[in-house]
């Protein structure tokens, strides 16, 4: 069976990662992921990579598969998830070209299926440490030693897509403190934290959003991928770098201990509980 230890989402421009790759085919109780998963050795380690758009950017944000893509990372092993993503700042000091790795979410999005605890077990897992801290530090060290300016921490605020904010939205983002705006971060960070992975963001800062600077033009997709393109060597040999950089144990991280105490009891399993249980182990 293809087996993986470390996962990367590729984010709008950013389509392919490994050479030398097997195609997997993954199915899942949620559906199908957004492609097949790329699989593929990198510095000795086993990755999968899947482009949560699809391979051709079919896939707007509000309607992009997170469950089935979360899950089926989980089912091939995988412990630690990479996720890269074109995003927009929100205040002046974080600059078109810089980078973010970010520590916080705030959720603005709406109707997405962000859980895989319907019951009838309830399940509350904690979100208040989203990013693996030991990711972000490998992270930032290794976006720094490629000579790119980089942000240690700071929050994305992910709206709902596939429109952009208008101009008073996104003044009241940047008066909340904010830093980051994307619409592709929630729920897949907090999936993954249900499953038990270690995840990590980098925010590829594609332009200032549109309340930011009063005489900024409108942001356009069109704009945003011609410069997340611009970025996408940057971003892959940070990542496959990275990726050499991780813990050989990614156990150690201690993801999985998010699970813990955060079920309810006196309730019989149900169906997709027991599917859980067995991709948890």
């Amino acid at each position: 069976m293809d087996k993986a230890e470390i996962g990367v989402f590729g984010g709008s421009g950013f389509y392919n990662l490994l050479d030398d790759v097997t195609e997997a085919k993954v199915d899942t109780p949620y559906g199908s992921p957004s492609d097949s998963v790329m699989l593929a050795t990198v510095a000795g380690r086993k990755v999968a990579f899947l482009p949560r758009h699809g391979r051709s950017h079919s896939i707007p944000p509000h309607k992009v598969n997170y469950r089935a893509n979360v899950w089926a990372m989980r089912s091939l092993g995988v412990e630690a998830v990479i996720s890269p993503c074109a995003a927009g700042s929100l205040q002046f000091r974080v600059k078109p070209g810089d980078f973010v790795v970010c520590d916080q979410f705030v959720d603005r999005t709406n109707g997405r299926a962000d859980t895989f605890y319907d019951g009838p077990i309830v399940t509350h897992v904690s979100s208040a440490e989203i990013y693996d801290p030991v990711l972000r530090g490998l992270a930032v060290a290794t976006i720094r030693d490629h000579g790119i300016p980089v942000h240690d921490g700071g929050t994305v605020v992910v709206i709902q897509g596939p429109r952009f904010s208008t101009k008073s939205e996104s003044r009241w983002f940047t008066d909340a403190g904010w830093e980051v705006i994307n619409m592709t971060q929630y729920p897949e960070a907090y999936l993954c934290r249900e499953l038990g992975m270690a995840v990590v963001n980098i925010s590829l800062i594609t332009d200032y959003d549109a309340g930011v600077v009063a005489t900024t033009d409108a942001v356009t997709a069109h704009s945003v991928l011609e410069v997340f393109q611009t970025n996408a060597q940057r971003i892959k040999a940070v990542v496959l770098d990275l990726i050499g950089r991780l813990p050989a144990d990614l156990a150690s991280l201690g993801a999985r201990q998010a699970l813990e105490f955060s079920r309810g009891d006196g309730h019989a399993a149900s169906d997709n509980d027991q599917r859980l249980f067995e991709l948890l182990g």
